[in-house]
């Protein structure tokens, strides 16, 4: 797999953990999603992160690819927990990123 696809697998996970961020604050029992309000930033946080050490052929790019698939990994679980359509999207979404970064560094 090539950067220029990881990177687009990581820059659509970011956008959609973010939607899922911003729609979690407003669901009704919002203490409910705090697990996954948490895990949608450390999400995109890290493909953002990921993404720049990829454009700038970080030495580090394989282990940042790694932890980056981790990190989509959980947030994926947490979101797969609940029933709201953001969830759902970003848990698709977070399991693609995972599998890019993933083959990326294989």
């Amino acid at each position: 797999m090539s950067y220029e696809e990881c990177i687009k697998a990581c820059q659509e996970c970011l956008e959609v953990c973010n939607n899922c961020f911003q729609a979690c604050l407003n669901e009704e029992h919002v203490k409910m999603m705090a697990g996954c309000i948490r895990l949608d930033r450390e999400c995109a946080d890290i493909c953002s992160y990921a993404v720049q050490a990829m454009t700038r052929n970080s030495p580090f790019v394989k282990e940042i690819c790694d932890l980056c698939a981790r990190i989509c990994e959980d947030c994926a679980e947490e979101c797969a927990k609940h029933d709201h359509e953001h969830c759902k999207r970003c848990a698709e979404a977070c399991r693609k990123c995972a599998e890019a970064c993933r083959q990326m560094i294989a």
